[in-house]
């Protein structure tokens, strides 16, 4: 782990001494650690810099106060002695002598020499002559932006209205795609129907080739077979019956008789199966 400099500890502990000293306080207490002893050492760094900037500045201050208190009691002599002291100025003149100290202090002159004031006015010449240069350019400038604005406020309609009519012609060669389309869907449609006519004719044609005719078609072959199975249905007692004539003694006369009897219910059963068949046959 990183130690903190121990020269840099004894710096910071005497600025913020002098600093909470200054205040009344006493020093808080924290935790020497090597950022916080690098970031106090920055700062009483540039505290002190500052502190002596600030000391410089005020001991030209007060040299410069100094030697002005100086040179006013050197004037205020001269002009006692050659009477014109500032107590028996008239007014107007104690205003004037005012208004050229506050021009004076204005223009940051050192002295109120007619020179000092000649130079200072000739650095303000020199500066309105390079804010009017400035100026006229800042107006040429602005003449170009504006010229360029509304050149570019003209473009910006032209766009609109060749963005509108772009939009507009899109729109009718869409219109136009869609209506080709569906004409073309339309041909294609019907060619299909012109082609599954031919294809329906043609298979028609093969199934009278192969002996089909309307008689034979799925509802009649339903019909039939339901009749079918009404017949099985009546003839099945019928056949069992005769079945059951197996296991009678060998008496023939008896014999013979039921089995007449028995042929003439199947005649009549087939005859009613004949009837229904051509029942049948004249409905449809």
């Amino acid at each position: 782990m990183e130690t903190p400099d121990v020269a840099q500890i004894v710096e910071i502990n005497s600025w913020l001494s002098t600093l909470f000293d200054a205040a009344g306080v006493p020093v808080p207490d924290f935790d020497y650690t090597p950022e916080s002893v690098a970031h106090l050492h920055a700062l009483a760094s540039l505290s002190r810099s500052r502190t002596r900037a600030a000391e410089i500045l005020a001991s030209d201050g007060r040299r410069k106060a100094r030697e002005y208190s100086a040179q006013a009691v050197r004037i205020r002599e001269v002009l006692d002695f050659i009477g014109l002291a500032y107590e028996s100025l008239s007014p107007k003149v104690t205003t004037s002598a005012r208004d050229l100290a506050s021009v004076s202090n204005m223009l940051e002159l050192r002295d109120t020499d007619m020179s000092s004031f000649l130079v200072a006015m000739g650095d303000i010449s020199l500066k309105r002559v390079d804010l009017e240069d400035k100026r006229r350019e800042t107006e040429k400038e602005s003449k170009l932006l504006l010229q360029l604005t509304r050149k570019a406020i003209t473009r910006l309609v032209d766009l609109k209205g060749t963005l509108s009519a772009f939009e507009e012609e899109i729109t009718g060669h869409e219109a136009q795609k869609s209506h080709k389309k569906w004409q073309t869907n339309l041909e294609i449609m019907e060619l299909k129907q012109r082609q599954y006519a031919i294809e329906s004719e043609n298979y028609k044609a093969l199934l009278s080739r192969g002996g089909y005719s309307p008689d034979i078609d799925h509802s009649n072959l339903v019909d039939m077979l339901q009749h079918k199975i009404e017949l099985e249905r009546m003839t099945k007692p019928v056949l069992d019956t005769l079945r059951g004539y197996r296991n009678l003694p060998p008496d023939k006369a008896l014999a013979s008789l039921a089995i007449e009897q028995k042929r003439r219910e199947y005649e009549a059963a087939a005859k009613r199966l004949e009837d229904l068949v051509q029942a049948l046959d004249m409905r449809e």
